[in-house]
């Protein structure tokens, strides 16, 4: 039920032995989705420099050292690809604000509950909702980034998911999140001149509807831009100030 096709192909991107291989032919680093250049404001806006910080499904990014460089002290990295690990350690193997280790997102029980202050995901999430146990492998990964955060701390998701197919999974009560919306155009996009106005800034949040969507009067500029989920881990006594999203079965 729970699947996103969307952006989905026949690859295997929930298999370690996929990336592996990949990262082995390929070499290099690659940035999915969006540049630390780009997700800059959102990223200083709920996550201090003296964050500690997990970066899930790092691969061989350069998104971590792009944050270093920016003020960021402790950031650790974790892969499934042991090969893009043995890569990005010996890269930065002088640079100590930067940690990497191998590890499946659906089993991090290396680290204690509410370890980080942050947890950064750039498309990890949505290689999981590609595979045929969507549904287990979501709830796995989620629970173990809602335990590793501490009360007041956030999880920064940057996906192709809109809310239809992603807010079924992060709206859980037990994960006990606070949820803003961002949307950002991919990099390059070039809106037609044609087009509707646009609205004042990306960085503005989009007003969800009382079942967790989209408003109905939502233009969006770029088919293929990304969605940028903000969800702050909030304490106890806050549970009742969190919005009740009605998420109904016509839209599931």
């Amino acid at each position: 039920m729970f699947r996103d096709v969307s952006s989905c192909n026949t690859y295997n991107y929930g298999d370690a032995l996929y990336w592996d291989a990949r990262y082995i032919q390929e070499g290099g680093s690659f940035d999915w989705y969006q540049r630390y250049s780009a997700l800059r404001p959102f990223v200083r806006n709920f996550i201090p420099f003296s964050s500690r910080i997990l970066m899930v499904g790092c691969g061989n990014a350069v998104m971590s050292e792009d944050m270093v460089k920016d003020g960021y002290e402790h950031i650790t990295n974790i892969d499934i690809s042991s090969v893009a690990i043995e890569m990005m350690r010996r890269k930065y193997e002088c640079i100590p604000q930067l940690k990497y280790l191998q590890m499946d997102v659906r089993d991090m029980s290396l680290f204690p509950d509410e370890s980080f202050d942050g947890v950064i995901d750039k498309g990890t999430l949505d290689s999981l909702m590609c595979g045929s146990d969507a549904p287990i492998s979501a709830s796995q990964m989620l629970a173990e980034v809602c335990r590793l955060l501490k009360p007041g701390g956030t999880y920064i998701l940057i996906t192709y998911g809109d809310p239809t197919v992603r807010m079924p999974h992060l709206t859980r009560p037990v994960f006990n999140w606070k949820i803003t919306l961002y949307n950002i155009p991919r990099p390059g996009f070039q809106k037609p001149e044609s087009s509707t106005p646009s609205r004042k800034s990306f960085l503005e949040p989009i007003p969800l509807s009382e079942k967790g969507l989209l408003p109905t009067d939502f233009v969006l500029e770029d088919p293929d831009s990304h969605y940028i989920y903000v969800c702050k881990k909030i304490n106890d006594s806050e549970i009742d100030t969190i919005p009740a999203y009605r998420l109904t079965a016509d839209v599931l």
